[in-house]
């Protein structure tokens, strides 16, 4: 039987709650230089939610889970989203 998977949803709304909790295990270990602020990390994870390229907590673009692309601030959305 194959799963349910939410369309717009991140990995922890999704069921992936392991993989969730290594990726916040990463982001909480980058640096102050690496992470993005968390007002700018909450905008651009609610652009990410909007996005029609968001399935299952996986970009469509670029493979990417945004939860984790989206905490560096170097980072780009492949969509020029943010």
């Amino acid at each position: 039987m194959q799963e349910n998977i939410c369309k717009r949803c991140f990995l922890l709304n999704c069921g992936r709650e392991d993989t969730y909790k290594n990726i916040k295990e990463h982001i909480d270990r980058l640096s102050p230089n690496e992470r993005c602020n968390g007002e700018e990390y909450g905008k651009r994870l609610d652009i990410c939610a909007g996005c029609e390229h968001l399935s299952g907590g996986v970009c469509l673009k670029c493979g990417c889970y945004p939860e984790f692309r989206a905490a560096f601030a170097k980072q780009k959305c492949p969509y020029k989203k943010w």
